[in-house]
């Protein structure tokens, strides 16, 4: 018997080699489409004289971050106190935590990050405020603080008046802890399907935001930044003259859920990311079993699709297992799949991408790049 301590998992893909080599499941991203996707977004911020802070929940890796900062972002948000760590080891020097955290490991984290990057933070209770306030009095670290304020998801925010001035004075209170800004998103809005109700949604949600920052300013406060806003409504939220920065993550792919919108004026991405698939199993007439179920590809906003012209109109995922996932054949399409490659469009980008370790960047038919998910799993 051969020694086990010999034994190494084979290397998944080589740079330089063609795409059909790479051993699946691989999570592939199409550089063309994803450099044309991330170009057209920081133009069409920079057009309208709004930041762009790309989210990095979207994608977990900081070769990605680094792309978007190159072309101009301001720094990236974060979801998870974790998860910003690995961008902060890879030079990432703003970074903005959009939602709440509690906890005495989390303040730590807070407060140590703060010691290496420009640090802010999203808070709805004044309790919040008070233990990041007393942590980083006694570290001696800044934290800008952004009350996060609900314009219409129903989800994380304040909401009224009061209870934003609750929050505001109270940041004022902690020597370490200066007012930032407001945190105003919703989610909700940026999958309405209909790009006309979408727009009607977004402007509505911006104009509860403007209220917000008038009553501020009616007490003499400047709210210096607005941030929020996302990939479906982020043609809107530039035009609004109310945020001064927007989040979005899932542009530079444009998932399955994303390319099934209504888009208007040419502004819709392009599908670059997908799941390199193999066809293993046709024993069963009529339909064909490949190699990603729920262990390679997120379902919750769907199940992944053919990209069209490759069987597109010959094979439709319709269920997904642990390790396969099911494909109905066309009727009265007698060919054998078995070995065939597919590429599957995921339906949401986020949660596929935490299931993978690094994407397989390709340009044309070769494999150009491997960039680390190093964000993968941080979910603290």
């Amino acid at each position: 018997m051969k020694d086990v301590a010999n034994l190494k998992l084979p290397v998944m893909a080589r740079i330089g080699d063609p795409v059909s080599r790479v051993s699946t499941p691989a999570l592939l991203l199409d550089l063309e489409a994803f450099e044309a996707n991330a170009q057209r977004m920081a133009e069409l911020t920079q057009r309208h004289g709004v930041a762009l802070r790309p989210h990095a929940k979207a994608h977990k890796s900081s070769a990605i971050a680094q792309a978007q900062l190159a072309l101009g972002a301001v720094g990236i948000c974060c979801q998870k106190m974790s998860e910003a760590y690995p961008f902060v080891a890879k030079g990432v020097q703003s970074i903005h935590i959009s939602n709440e955290f509690v906890g005495a490991d989390k303040v730590a984290m807070a407060v140590e990050l703060a010691g290496y990057v420009r640090l802010s933070v999203c808070v709805d209770h004044v309790a919040q405020v008070d233990a990041l306030g007393k942590a980083v009095s006694q570290a001696g670290v800044s934290i800008a603080v952004f009350p996060e304020v609900d314009i219409g998801q129903g989800r994380c925010g304040v909401k009224g008046n009061d209870a934003l001035a609750a929050l505001v004075d109270r940041i004022a209170r902690y020597q370490g802890l200066s007012f930032g800004g407001l945190q105003a998103y919703h989610g909700g809005i940026q999958h309405v399907a209909s790009w006309e109700q979408r727009r009607s949604a977004a402007s509505v949600a911006a104009d509860a935001a403007a209220q917000y920052v008038q009553f501020l300013a009616a007490r003499g406060i400047a709210c210096p930044v607005v941030t929020g806003g996302g990939t479906g409504t982020a043609e809107f939220d530039v035009t609004s003259g109310v945020f001064t920065e927007i989040q979005p993550g899932s542009y530079v792919f444009m998932d399955g859920d994303y390319g099934s919108k209504d888009w208007v004026g040419g502004w819709k991405p392009a599908h670059s990311l997908f799941i390199a698939s193999t066809i293993m199993s046709t024993a069963k007439a009529g339909l064909a079993v490949c190699d990603v179920g729920l262990k390679g590809v997120a379902v919750d906003s769907g199940l992944p699709l053919v990209r069209p012209g490759e069987y597109g109109d010959q094979l439709k995922y319709t269920a997904a297992n642990d390790e396969h996932g099911i494909l109905q054949i066309a009727a009265g399409n007698e060919r054998d799949y078995l070995g065939e490659r597919l590429f599957l469009i995921p339906g949401h980008c986020d949660p596929t991408a935490n299931l993978y370790q690094q994407y397989v960047g390709f340009r044309g038919d070769v494999v150009e790049c491997l960039w680390n998910i190093d964000a993968r799993g941080l979910s603290q």
